[in-house]
């Protein structure tokens, strides 16, 4: 895992200012300590920085190929390689390392543009053909690496993180309030936006190449479900047929993200996802594998007791990271420096800790779970949306509305609710389902009430804008044939899966830590065959991932397998207000004089919700995403926008670790 930076002079053609070029990749350093380098030819630079993890000695980039024509810079991994490689040999290519780097030339020599196809990995890459005077851009089907261009002033650039853009002095710092106001909707920006004005994402299964004449996006990849199954019974192949399927492809997945020169470990949060990845790597790692687990001192968030179940039913070499709701507070600041985009949520930040305490263990390489819950259903979105239907088909029952009450084990107060809150709460566009965001709309109801923190400026630029009526324009012309179960999947592995989770959560605070996360649910045959699987066996009844629930029998003790699904939360208010005070950082972000300067948020009702969060009496879901969605953004705009370092807050508490759980 690496990042990658580069420019091209196109329209001045003017040299490369190698000092600008060496700014870019030493922004980069914490993507890759290990190794950097950068290739300058006129007017095209080419930058890397390297986390040493395949061919430790031989990997050194950026790298070109024989005659030194084409040069390529790589962040990821393609783990098909040694496969790749022996089919290359007997087309006659020569190879000087073992490298996945430099596959990717000899591929892209042999198959073209098309060579993308051919790569089972998570990557984003580079390509300077000099032949051609083209510069190639790809990025991995479901968005596991990051990749940024921009175009300034006859300039290309290019970079794993947007600093490394920011590094061109001439660029402009702004942040983009449409970004903004889709994540204060759906939790992320919509690609190719991101949070500044400017600053593109390639996204997810695309291609890009550029050259003096322009340039042009290709799409090389796509989520397909098939069409909606009118009967069960149309399927002759029996539940153990995609099961033994599913296991298989899930196994070969793991197997080959095992391939390193170093150890590899694995996270372990004590859920089915986790759990079953671990298990299927301690079959194939004789000596003990290292893994690694986040906890909670608020019992509401924490998971030790299962993750103490998991390692001593698998005997691995447990680490345990407690973490503190101060250290979240702590540690938010950078945590958003790291992830380039306002947030609404706390959870990355213990998994930037988490990551911190697996470097220090000497651990480079983690597989984790993500991505299960989108590829075979398991999410309570998906059964609540279920329940609507249902509920849809009698909206007087007073009934009906009472299976909600089995959705949400982890809020407490939700078990208790009348019929009548539930209806209130979740009856809203009940009848409406045939809007392809049927699934989608009580989720995004709840975090619209953020905007009533902005400002009249803001709310001006906004004005007519509707977030939700561009996200319909992005949906593929076949959605409206899908069963909704795979609308809801879709939605969730197209938009939150890279835009959230694979982001804000996984690269960008694994990375901070030269960390590089591994997953196997992400392998694209494991995604595509999960996509056929029929609704009924992925959600049965209302038991989710019920699929992989069979396979992992014998893997993993029944208490694992039958737990009821708990997401991973962190504490969010509370993380900013130790001992009934704030930390400084955050008074002075959300001051008065910091909100007139950014000019995105009122300081009015910011006020009264730190008043709240001061009191710690009456503070919900929706306030503790304001709180987090309004510190976050402050955050940006001084760090990005301002150039300013926010100040480490005082440490109150650190990360304890216990080995051998």
């Amino acid at each position: 895992m690496c990042g990658i930076a580069g420019l091209w002079n196109i329209k001045t053609k003017a040299p490369v200012d190698r000092t600008l070029l060496s700014r870019m990749v030493r922004t980069l350093h914490h993507r890759g300590p290990d190794d950097s380098g950068i290739y300058l030819s006129q007017d095209i630079g080419l930058g890397h920085t390297r986390l040493s993890i395949v061919d430790l000695s031989g990997g050194h980039q950026p790298m070109c190929n024989e005659d030194g024509s084409i040069w390529v810079v790589f962040n990821g991994e393609i783990y098909n390689h040694p496969e790749l490689r022996s089919t290359l040999i007997q087309k006659g290519h020569t190879f000087k390392t073992h490298s996945d780097t430099e596959v990717i030339l000899h591929a892209y020599e042999e198959m073209g543009e098309g060579c993308v196809r051919e790569f089972n990995g998570q990557f984003a890459f580079a390509l300077w053909d000099g032949h051609r005077r083209e510069l190639f851009l790809a990025r991995d089907r479901m968005g596991v690496r990051p990749l940024f261009y921009a175009m300034r002033n006859g300039r290309f650039l290019f970079g794993s993180e947007i600093k490394a853009l920011f590094e061109d002095p001439t660029f402009p710092r702004e942040l983009d309030p449409f970004a903004i106001d889709q994540v204060f909707t759906f939790w992320a920006p919509l690609p190719p936006r991101t949070g500044f004005v400017g600053v593109n994402e390639l996204p997810p299964g695309h291609t890009m190449t550029v050259s003096e004449k322009g340039s042009r996006i290709n799409r090389y990849w796509k989520l397909e479900f098939p069409a909606m199954e009118t009967s069960r019974a149309s399927d002759p192949r029996p539940e153990k047929w995609y099961t033994d399927q599913l296991m298989n492809l899930l196994d070969e997945a793991v197997q080959i993200r095992l391939r390193a020169d170093v150890p590899v470990g694995a996270y372990l949060s004590g859920g089915l996802d986790s759990s079953v990845i671990t298990a299927l790597s301690r079959r194939r790692i004789d000596d003990h594998l290292k893994t690694f687990s986040i906890g909670f001192e608020a019992e509401a968030f924490d998971e030790t007791s299962f993750q103490s179940i998991v390692v001593g039913h698998l005997g691995t070499e447990h680490h345990a990271f407690l973490c503190r709701s101060a250290e979240i507070g702590e540690a938010f600041p950078e945590a958003i420096r790291h992830m380039e985009r306002p947030v609404i949520r706390t959870a990355p930040v213990p998994l930037m800790l988490l990551a911190k305490g697996v470097r220090e263990a000497g651990i480079k390489v983690v597989l984790t779970g993500e991505g299960a819950d989108e590829v075979l259903a398991g999410y309570d979105i998906f059964k609540e949306a279920k329940v609507r239907r249902f509920w849809a088909q009698a909206p007087r029952s007073r009934m009906r509305p009472l299976l909600l009450r089995r959705l949400y084990p982890y809020l407490s107060d939700m078990k208790g609710q009348a019929s009548a809150y539930l209806a209130a709460f979740f009856g809203q566009g009940l009848e409406e389902t045939n809007d392809p965001f049927y699934s989608h709309l009580p989720r995004w109801r709840v975090t619209t009430p953020l905007k009533r923190l902005y400002s009249e400026g803001m709310r001006e630029k906004l004005k007519g804008y509707d977030p939700i009526a561009e996200l319909r324009d992005q949906l593929p012309s076949e959605f409206s044939t899908w069963h909704p179960l795979s609308q809801a999947q879709y939605l969730e592995s197209i938009y939150l899966l890279p835009g959230y989770i694979l982001s804000s959560q996984g690269d960008r605070m694994a990375m901070a830590n030269s960390i590089e996360g591994r997953f196997p649910f992400l392998d694209h045959r494991v995604v595509e065959f999960a996509a056929s699987i029929p609704p009924n066996l992925k959600l049965k009844r209302l038991r989710e991932k019920h699929i992989l629930r069979q396979g992992a029998e014998g893997l993993l003790p029944s208490a694992i397998l039958n737990r009821e699904k708990q997401p991973y939360r962190a504490p969010d208010y509370a993380a900013f207000f130790p001992e009934g005070k704030s930390f400084d950082y955050v008074q002075e972000a959300l001051s008065e004089e910091r909100l007139d300067d950014a000019g995105l948020l009122s300081a009015r009702p910011i006020n009264a919700l730190l008043a709240k969060c001061l009191r710690r009496e009456g503070m919900g879901t929706k306030d503790g995403m304001a709180l987090v969605g309004a510190l976050s953004l402050q955050l940006l705009h001084q760090q990005f926008v301002k150039g300013k370092i926010v100040p480490k807050a005082e440490a109150v508490l650190q990360v304890e670790t216990k080995e051998n759980l």
